[in-house]
């Protein structure tokens, strides 16, 4: 089968009657005028041992303990050096760097003229440095960047993965060694972000190595930036950690994580100690870190054991999640971490692009009616960002939405008083996709369509200065493939509807969408739609159809974001992701805010039809996909 029909080869299975055929992308000369910021070129490609082992940047930062520990144990003292012969240890020899930022989660400060630093000391601290633009701070052998230090003198409470050993007393200095690095001074990067990894069990650890984490061992534009995974790396067993960190070495560039609600010590007494295992496995709570002109900040967003405004039943239930279960939790974040936010930000040139990831978004359009699954200081956040050039970055929802400065639904008015975003937030889909759920195809992973019919994959920042485009990428597939069609008819609803009562209690013999491409009258006349699922659509976004070649029409997003409330059900879902789904498992894609409907009209003739489609994106970038159904008498 020709590799352009290859993202087909399931639905033909699956669907009988599709027939699907994609063309070139093409993209519109606005997108390409001088001086105008395009999807950065991959360089020449690297073979992928070259660019991990022989010019990858390997070390640790360096902790100096001597008899008598710390002059004094409430001040932290150290340096942060240019490592010149790359061996971690800072020489006498080596010049100190001045200027970058060092902070132990609430303080923050620059280091001197020499490179040395001094920040007050306190147990279950996380001491670590903002990667500095034009150089890189050392990688393990996993690619995982090591920038951090904890100080937990007696270790963890006694946790079931352990957490963090006793570190014993403060160290007499933290060194903190970083190279020189083009990689991260170039003005010109692409960030990849990774949303929800979340395997439960080694076989979909294997599911992610066969889709994105190979798509992405196949990439070579990203090394300088890297990728930052944003939260639920595991789901709840935290000993694959070292089986992430094993998949996440075939990655061509630093690979950060932020913690997501599934990373949890969930046995923690306390609040300060929930993601121990966490900060010893794989990063700090929260951090930043500089690559060109763009400042990239990670949130913690997930507070367990869940807070709530008041400990009544009605608060607990209104606030947290699974309120009468374990675990529970709130998106939230604390005031020792805002207080960091704060700080940081106040070092940080007005004139830089910030961005904000988490897991928890800030706010998304999935959720947007929870309390629990957006984050209570929003509007906060949003105040300390005001007039900075942003965009904030998240996953947690499996659902893939690329939301505008503007956008606006009824939820975020009535929870949070937010009316309009103020910055781009996008939700980065999820690696999983639908929890790894649906058929298995060819490539060895599953199909795992999520809720809003969204395919799995990344989403990658092309960065210019302190501009940006964002752009998805399909897992297996080329940037070209951005959208999914189907028809949307009486018959279909119809299913649908029974096909749902069914798989609630199935009992007796499934019913069936049969030719799920072929339109009788009786639908036309009762209303049927071509359906486009756009994945990385958006406010500014346009979708047109050609019916057999005839004048190209505007489509319908069937979601404006214009604060009105969020629409559900049949009528606005995808139709050929449900038919995936009430079939072979998963969620249900009946709500999302990147579907486009164009109705068929009702004097179309018998017989074949092809529909072309064009979506264009907010920046001028045309992707084509076709579709062929039928027009036949009654049924």
């Amino acid at each position: 089968m020709p590799t352009t029909h290859s993202r087909h080869a399931r639905t033909r299975r699956a669907l009988r009657g599709h027939r699907y055929f994609r063309t070139a992308l093409t993209v519109s000369a606005a997108a390409v005028i001088a001086g105008s910021l395009t999807t950065a070129p991959a360089p020449a490609a690297a073979s992928p041992s070259e660019s991990r082992d022989d010019t990858a940047y390997r070390g640790e930062v360096e902790v100096v303990r001597t008899p008598t520990g710390a002059d004094d144990d409430s001040v932290l003292t150290g340096r942060v050096f240019v490592d010149a012969d790359r061996n971690s240890a800072s020489d006498d020899d080596e010049a100190g760097l001045a200027g970058v930022m060092v902070t132990n989660g609430r303080d923050v400060v620059r280091t001197d003229g020499e490179g040395r630093y001094r920040l007050p000391a306190f147990d279950n601290m996380t001491v670590s440095i903002t990667q500095p633009s034009g150089y890189q701070v050392p990688m393990d052998e996993h690619n995982i960047p090591q920038f951090h230090y904890n100080h937990l003198p007696e270790g963890s409470p006694e946790l079931r993965y352990g957490g963090i050993a006793p570190t014993g007393p403060l160290p007499s200095a933290v060194n903190f060694p970083v190279v020189e690095s083009e990689g991260t001074a170039a003005a010109e990067q692409s960030c990849v972000i990774a949303g929800d990894l979340q395997t439960y069990d080694r076989q979909e650890i294997e599911y992610a190595r066969a889709g994105a984490i190979k798509d992405l061992s196949d990439r070579h534009d990203y090394a300088g930036c890297g990728a930052l995974f944003v939260g639920d790396i595991v789901g709840d067993d935290l000993s694959l950690y070292p089986d992430v960190k094993d998949l996440v070495s075939e990655i061509n560039g630093p690979v950060r994580f932020l913690p997501g609600n599934h990373d949890l010590d969930f046995d923690a007494p306390s609040a300060e100690h929930s993601f121990d295992t966490f900060r010893a496995q794989l990063a700090p709570e929260y951090y930043s870190f500089d690559v060109g002109d763009v400042h990239v900040i990670t949130l913690n967003t997930v507070d367990y054991p869940c807070t709530a405004a008041d400990d009544s039943p009605e608060g607990i239930a209104e606030h947290c999640a699974d309120p009468e279960g374990d675990p529970s939790y709130n998106g939230r974040i604390d005031d020792d971490q805002l207080t960091w936010l704060q700080r940081d930000l106040d070092n940080v040139d007005r004139d830089k692009l910030i961005v904000l990831a988490s897991h928890i978004s800030l706010l998304n359009y999935a959720d947007e009616g929870s309390p629990v699954h957006q984050v209570d200081q929003v509007s906060r956040v949003h105040e300390l960002l005001e007039g900075r050039r942003a965009v904030a970055l998240s996953g947690h929802s499996h659902s893939i939405e690329n939301l505008k400065a503007g956008d606006d639904v009824e939820g975020w008015r009535d929870i949070f008083g937010v009316e309009g975003l103020p910055f781009p937030h996008i939700t980065a889909g999820a690696i999983s996709g639908d929890w790894y759920s649906g058929a298995i195809g060819e490539e060895g992973y599953p199909a795992a369509i999520g809720r809003d019919g969204g395919r799995p994959g990344v989403v990658t920042l092309d960065i210019e200065g302190n501009e940006f485009r964002e752009r998805y990428t399909v897992t297996g597939e080329s940037d070209d493939v951005q959208t999914q069609l189907g028809i949307n008819s009486p018959t279909y609803r119809e299913w649908f509807e029974e096909r749902r009562e069914w798989n609630a209690d199935p009992v007796g013999e499934a019913p069936e969408l049969e030719e799920p491409l072929v339109v009788d009258r009786a639908d036309l006349i009762h209303g049927s739609w071509l359906t486009t699922n756009f994945f990385f659509g958006s406010t500014g976004s346009t979708v047109e159809v050609s019916i057999d070649g005839g004048p190209a029409e505007e489509a319908t997003r069937t979601q404006q974001m214009e604060g009105e409330a969020v629409n559900v059900g049949a009528e606005y879902s995808d139709p050929y992701a449900v038919s995936q789904q009430l079939v072979h498992g998963g969620s249900i894609a009946e709500r999302t805010m990147h579907l486009w409907r164009f109705d068929l009209p009702r004097n179309l003739r018998t017989g074949q039809h092809t529909a072309e489609v064009t979506a264009t994106d907010s920046y001028g970038r045309e992707f084509t996909d076709v579709l062929e159904f039928e027009i036949v008498g009654r049924r």
